[in-house]
């Protein structure tokens, strides 16, 4: 099922997250390993349609989720699309470049496209780098530009009738008095905020 997301930044809460940190770069030129209950292949249309306890895994990218539809372009890049899980939710995962840390969430329904690096979190969506958090009705991260960006979807009313649910991030202080890391131990790099300026959900 397709959202409807306000066209307008006025009637939506946006909060963007600059990551000074790529996500893993030689996640995009390894092959797509996939598993799943049923599996349905048309190698003319060059889509996939995998059904139960899915798991997708191309490098350190981890996809789990119960539905997934994954389509490849003229030029042999992958796009996939996950709908349900536990507690219907479909999970993501991919670690960050050069660092032992994952970038990690959580929504309804996710699309990944490998040849943009970018992944689409739709409902309940929740999305976590270090001990930094965002929680919102969409979150886009883009592993090319190193940035977030989380809305409330332009929802007018939450299901019960009330003022629609809010954006939340949780940022831990990367404060410069702090003592400085053990020797031999990598700082992780601070988890900035900044206005979203030229980004706007998708409008489909």
């Amino acid at each position: 099922m397709k959202i409807n997301y306000c066209a307008s930044l006025a009637s939506c809460l946006l909060l963007a997250l600059a990551l000074p940190a790529h996500a893993e770069r030689a996640d995009r030129d390894k092959p797509i390993h996939l598993e799943a209950d049923r599996m349905s292949i048309d190698d003319i249309k060059k889509v996939q349609v995998l059904e139960g306890r899915v798991v997708l895994i191309q490098g350190t990218i981890e996809i789990r989720t119960n539905h997934l539809v994954v389509t490849q372009d003229a030029d042999g890049f992958q796009k996939g699309t996950a709908t349900g899980g536990s507690n219907g939710l479909a999970r993501f995962r991919q670690k960050r470049d050069g660092r032992d840390e994952y970038i990690e969430g959580e929504a309804e329904r996710i699309e990944y496209d490998a040849r943009s690096e970018k992944a689409e979190f739709f409902n309940r969506a929740w999305v976590r780098s270090g001990l930094d958090e965002v929680r919102g009705q969409y979150i886009s991260y883009d592993g090319l530009n190193e940035s977030y960006l989380a809305t409330t979807g332009g929802a007018a009313k939450n299901a019960g009738g009330g003022s629609p649910a809010r954006v939340r991030a949780v940022i831990q202080p990367k404060s410069k008095g702090k003592a400085e890391a053990a020797p031999g131990t990598q700082k992780a790099e601070p988890l900035l905020l900044k206005p979203a300026t030229n980004v706007a959900p998708r409008s489909d």
